[in-house]
């Protein structure tokens, strides 16, 4: 039982301090506003009046609404850019030569910014939502795609040439080697290019949407309502948190399965 309390309690303070940063943060934006000092109150309001504001957010009811838009527009980009890029990577990965005849073309793209893009596919596309539909699927694609090139071309040379020397086909090698052993690189990818599609979403319906978290920051900071734009970015960083931290526990959970499964080989 004491080790049990003793535990905890060393949980709870590691908790505490992982937090000490964030709380003497708001707590010097809080005096330093009410004070007026080095702070302009009006664009730098107290974090109580932005938390009493994102509570009012929260319980109204408006914040779902344009939560939901949000949300959908990025997961449907998401699911979009996965469907494509792992295949495509798995294969480009495996094909060596593929891989060397199409690698200056995919430097370029993957260096070029989204949001640069954007007006380019709000001429193909219109400002509707299909233009940022696929501009969180353009985003996304690239982590994807290169965690998944990565993923096949690190895969330790030793279990290639012991699936090779009994004589496993090639077919078989990528479905019962190549692949599981991509898997920790993919779902690396997975995590960057899901908090980048929250990220790209946001971005792009600040320049072009009528609905959506990205214009209600927008819309707030237009109209000098410093608390309530606060408090959306509030909203948005919760939500990257939350994705970021949901999608590394799936990632380490998914590498202790590996090594308990290399350990009963063993």
């Amino acid at each position: 039982m004491k080790a049990f309390i003793k535990a905890a309690t060393k949980r709870v303070l590691k908790t505490l301090y992982g937090w000490l940063a964030i709380i003497c943060f708001f707590a010097l934006w809080e005096i330093l506003s009410r004070l007026e000092v080095l702070i302009n109150p009006l664009f730098f309001p107290p974090v109580s009046k932005i938390f009493a504001t994102l509570w009012k957010i929260i319980v109204g009811g408006a914040l779902w609404k344009h939560l939901f838009i949000s949300l959908q527009r990025a997961l449907l980009g998401f699911l979009a850019g996965l469907v494509f890029a792992i295949p495509v990577g798995l294969a480009i990965g495996w094909f060596r030569r593929l891989e060397s005849f199409l690698s200056p073309l995919l430097q370029v793209f993957r260096n070029t910014p989204t949001l640069a893009l954007l007006p380019v596919f709000i001429m193909l596309f219109g400002i509707t939502e299909l233009s940022k539909v696929v501009i969180i699927f353009w985003g996304s694609f690239w982590g994807l795609l290169l965690n998944s090139i990565s993923g096949v071309q690190n895969v330790d040379p030793s279990l290639i040439r012991a699936s090779r020397s009994m004589g496993t086909s090639s077919p078989r090698l990528f479905l019962t080697v190549i692949l599981p052993a991509s898997l920790p690189s993919i779902l690396t990818g997975l995590r960057l290019s899901a908090t980048a599609s929250v990220l790209i979403v946001i971005a792009a319906e600040m320049i072009g949407a009528n609905k959506g978290l990205g214009y209600q920051l927008t819309f707030y900071q237009a109209n000098y309502k410093f608390a309530e734009m606060y408090a959306y970015i509030f909203i948005m960083s919760i939500i990257g948190i939350t994705l970021n931290s949901v999608l590394t526990r799936v990632e380490k959970n998914s590498f202790r399965w590996r090594d308990n499964a290399n350990a009963m080989v063993k």
